[in-house]
């Protein structure tokens, strides 16, 4: 078992005006433990955990800071950083935040993602933005230093980082209003977002999140998130280093491939903290053997927290039942509302019993499915009547106020259970989108950020119902794709998780038909007609809508996004342009 050290002192709201960047938590750190361990790397090769203090980890930045320097970048150039899950890239990182400079990490170009979609967006971002330069891993200089020959953007191949070991320096003339880095939104069209987070925001979310899970220094956060998405910088990265957490660090690939990695390292290393986005409680509990949990306990897990994407209650039992044994807690089964452009988190929803309440689990609404789809209100449901379990995403975070809002140019505020979009103002927003004032004030109303997501407060709880833009209406009905999506995820011979339904126009009607697509195990075409029947059923019998068409498709067959999810609106231009509707 390792023992680890953690560093304090964990930066408070009572404290916040005492620090006002980032680099300053650093330097706190430094001074508190030097020897606390700061990130524990879990290579995939097999080999033993490389633990590294939290005065190396500085160290480490420091070298890649002098190296960034003496290659010309300097205060308030923005550097992206498009590099494998490493040790070099979390030292690259902090490297630019010391010269002032602003980093982002860029997705790394995996089988989830189209080449040729995946470049020009890199493109676009980089050409927009006026980034000074690229840092890259050493396949992708070649390709990146062609793609950007005109646009007087500088790539660098992460070899050339060999500055020399020098003490860090953490007054790199920052304030609390310049932009630590960029964060960028996913989506089909997220690579174009790049969501300017100025270090005060960065550390009022620290400090209220904090708060919120009740963070501790015997705390140790195990994650495999990738870095360049707002979960896994902020929860799996930032929000440790800043706080002298023990963070236990593995790749995101390896994780994929063994997924078993992530509950032996808490089991190794006495994780208290995990995020995880909903698919991957799913995928675990059907994924890993018996036989690969052997000796594994889970008693030291204060929760695994869901969020990111949108949260099932089937997806927390499922995990519940399968590791129970190996002393899960139900207490240990919390949720999140989180985005990019609140730095992180909104809410968090710690079951009752951790609060002194009765109940071991976060809370679970039960609504009545015609009055939500009709009504678009959020009704309690009574006996007998089709209905639909909403996960509760929690309470708001401190500093952080939410309401719901109805379409109109005014944004009235709607009542209680009434659903509509939800808008969050705190202290810890964005600045703005990078140089894209446009997309800034789309955004933005009166000093409230539109999320773009649907949801209802009930009893200071909020809960999202979906997408705006996702939103299909259907004879003047709201109908939530992700509703029907987890149905047909149910269906035999679906594989899960690769599901997808969408709006599509039918101009005679004056309406939409809906439209899903479902990606099959089997190719035969007897199996894949059953499943596409067997479909249609339950959704008919358990949401009284009709489907248009269910069309079953080859593995691989749908566009995801660079955070891992389905990108509904890519999916259905595709969907379009093979049906000849395009």
């Amino acid at each position: 078992m390792s023992k680890l050290v953690a560093s304090n002192p964990l930066l408070t709201l009572a404290d916040r005006a005492e620090v006002t960047t980032l680099l300053d938590m650093a330097r706190r750190q430094v001074e508190a433990h030097p020897d606390g361990t700061a990130v524990i790397f879990i290579p995939a090769d097999g080999s033993a955990a490389r633990h590294v203090t939290t005065k190396a980890f500085f160290d480490g930045a420091a070298c890649y800071a002098d190296a960034l320097r003496k290659l010309g970048i300097g205060n308030r150039d923005l550097v992206i950083l498009v590099m494998e899950h490493s040790e070099a890239l979390l030292y690259a990182f902090w490297g630019a935040m010391m010269i002032g400079a602003i980093p982002s990490m860029f997705p790394f170009l995996s089988d989830k993602l189209d080449p040729q979609l995946y470049f020009e967006r890199v493109k676009l971002l980089i050409t927009h933005s006026g980034a000074k330069a690229v840092i890259a891993s050493e396949g992708f200089v070649e390709s990146l230093t062609t793609l950007l020959a005109e646009s007087g953007t500088n790539v660098i191949g992460e070899r050339h980082l060999s500055g020399e070991a020098i003490t860090p320096d953490f007054e790199a003339g920052a304030v609390g209003d310049d932009v630590a880095f960029l964060q960028h939104s996913s989506g089909t069209t997220g690579l174009q977002k790049g969501v300017a987070l100025p270090h005060r925001s960065v550390l009022n979310q620290i400090a209220s999140y904090s708060e919120a899970i009740h963070l501790t220094p015997d705390d140790v956060i195990v994650s495999w998130l990738p870095l360049y998405h707002d979960m896994g910088l902020i929860a799996g990265f930032v929000l440790p280093i800043t706080q002298g957490i023990p963070l236990v660090l593995m790749s995101p690939f390896h994780w994929v491939r063994d997924p078993k990695i992530l509950l032996h390292a808490i089991h190794a290393h006495k994780g208290t903290l995990c995020w995880l986005p909903n698919f991957a409680y799913n995928l675990m509990a059907t994924r890993i053997r018996d036989n690969a949990l052997t000796g594994m306990r889970l008693e030291t897990i204060r929760h695994f927290i869901n969020c990111s994407e949108p949260m099932h209650v089937d997806s927390h039992r499922l995990f519940m039942e399968r590791f129970r044994a190996y002393g899960l807690r139900e207490t240990a089964l919390a949720t999140c509302y989180a985005m990019a452009e609140n730095t992180f988190a909104v809410t968090q929803g710690i079951p009752a019993h951790e609060n002194g309440g009765t109940s071991a689990s976060v809370t679970v609404d039960t609504i009545s499915r015609a009055v939500l789809t009709d009504q678009h209100r959020a009704i309690p449901a009574t006996d007998g009547e089709l209905s639909i379990e909403m996960l509760s995403c929690g309470r708001a975070i401190p500093n952080c106020t939410i309401r719901i809002v109805d379409d109109s140019k005014e944004k009235r505020v709607l009542p209680e259970r009434s659903v509509g979009e939800v808008a969050v103002r705190s202290d810890s927003m964005l600045q703005g989108y990078y140089k894209r004032d446009d997309l800034t004030a789309e955004a933005l109303f009166d000093g409230w950020y539109l999320t773009g997501d649907y949801g209802y407060l009930a009893d200071g709880e909020l809960y999202i119902t979906g997408r705006k833009k996702d939103l299909i209406i259907v004879g003047g009905k709201n109908v939530y794709p992700q509703d029907l999506e987890l149905i047909a995820n149910q269906v035999q011979g679906v594989h899960p998780g690769r599901v997808v339904a969408f709006g599509v126009d039918d101009t005679r009607l004056g309406t939409e038909n809906i439209v899903m697509v479902v990606e099959a195990e089997s190719t035969d075409d007897d199996v894949r007609t059953e499943i596409s029947k067997e479909v249609r059923r339950r959704v008919a019998a358990e949401t009284d809508v009709t489907l248009s068409n269910v069309l079953v498709v080859d593995s691989m067959w749908l566009h995801k996004t660079s955070s891992g999810k389905i990108a509904r609106g890519a999916n259905r231009d595709k969907y379009l342009h093979e049906v000849g509707l395009a």
